[in-house]
């Protein structure tokens, strides 16, 4: 092989993390979107668009987002350091505080596009992912929770999945432990990190070397326990510790009431130890689960401090999809679908051009993909 094509080759590989979609794959994938989309907005959710990229400080360590060093970052003109959205709430989050600042009744928007981690511990997921959400702000109450989860629910019945489990946590309630035990802020972050990723024998060490005693520890090590009545619930609300812990327990049970009046109680479990790499999450979290893919399918939660970051003081909750786990595990569950609409073929050549241009303009607007090609087809 020559130099020349040797670098063509080379040209048709794309960076690690990235891939191209095409075909049925591309087709299956942009109506289930559609899918989803057409669900939310019939929960009154509007369209918002966000710039693939922002400045650094809007994803910033303060605000509790991806950490710096998994972003992809590159500077402007000015010297300004930009970086490729790893995430949509924050973006959204600045968007809404800069256009409705002082608007006071709930605000409903939804959004669809790429999101960008630049990681090397990928364990097969993508530097370049496909999301699309909801957010609800201005609405601190357990019915907008409740009305998230459940519009989740909706969502992820429309695009043809029926075995899932929407696992519900509070973060308020570790933090009502860790009051309880007077934790120091750094103990409190390494803590969340183990637990966050279930790694309870490593949160068992670090508690003993702080010197939390047996019955200390079990506290954190009971939160395992995963919930799905309000029997249940309601146990674990008499034996919270403190008052903080205690509200979290009921913000749990009011969710789950409300949920249950949408008639989706039986897609929702209860897990307190279900706690976000994002530390904006202030309450009420969420992620969704299936088989054939290792991922959640979806996540969620309560970010009632994030908007006052971008100087607007306002509770907010919101959900994410993201749609190539998503596709993965319908793949393996054998539910792809894909209505792929018949393309119309009209054939024209010298002397019928015009006519067959006529025919192919009449079939367009008759709603009809319609493409002209030349040769001897039929038509021609």
């Amino acid at each position: 092989m020559n130099h020349s094509n040797r670098k063509a080759q080379d040209l048709l590989h794309t960076p690690e993390g990235v891939r191209d979609s095409y075909g049925r794959e591309n087709t299956a994938k942009q109506q289930t979107i559609n899918k989803i989309m057409e669900q939310i907005r019939l929960y009154g959710y509007k369209d918002l668009q966000t710039p693939s990229f922002e400045y650094f400080d809007v994803f910033s360590n303060e605000i509790g987002t991806t950490p710096s060093r998994e972003l992809f970052k590159f500077f402007d003109k000015e010297g300004d350091t930009l970086v490729l959205r790893p995430d949509f709430t924050p973006a959204v989050a600045r968007c809404v505080a800069k256009y409705f600042m002082e608007e006071k009744e709930p605000l409903r928007f939804c959004y669809q596009g790429s999101t960008f981690s630049n990681t090397t511990n990928l364990q097969g997921r993508r530097k370049e992912t496909t999301q699309m959400g909801a957010e609800l702000m201005n609405d601190g109450g357990p019915q907008a929770d409740g009305e998230m989860i459940s519009m989740l629910i909706e969502c992820l019945l429309a695009a043809g999945l029926s075995e899932f489990q929407i696992s519900v946590g509070n973060v308020e309630y570790f933090k009502g432990l860790c009051e309880h035990l007077s934790m120091d802020g750094e103990t409190e972050m390494m803590l969340r990190d183990e637990i966050s990723g279930k790694n309870y024998f490593a949160a068992e060490d670090l508690l003993k070397s702080e010197g939390y005693d047996r019955s200390q520890r079990d506290l954190f090590l009971q939160i395992r326990d995963f919930m799905e009545t309000p029997a249940e619930l309601e146990a674990a609300l008499m034996t919270a510790p403190n008052e903080r812990a205690k509200k979290a327990m009921q913000r749990l049970i009011d969710v789950w009431n409300v949920v249950d009046a949408y008639g989706f109680s039986e897609y929702i479990s209860f897990d307190l130890s279900l706690l976000s790499k994002y530390h904006y999450y202030t309450g009420i979290i969420f992620k969704g689960f299936t088989y054939g893919t290792g991922e959640p399918i979806a996540s969620g939660g309560r970010y009632d401090q994030l908007l006052g970051y971008f100087g607007k003081k306002a509770p907010a909750i919101g959900c994410m999809i993201p749609i190539d786990p998503l596709m993965e595990a319908m793949e393996r569950q054998h539910l792809i679908d894909v209505q792929e609409p018949e393309i119309h073929k009209i054939y024209y050549h010298e002397g019928n051009y015009a006519a067959a241009l006529k025919e192919a303009r009449m079939s367009r607007l008759a709603g009809f993909r319609t493409v002209l090609l030349p040769g001897t087809g039929i038509g021609s």
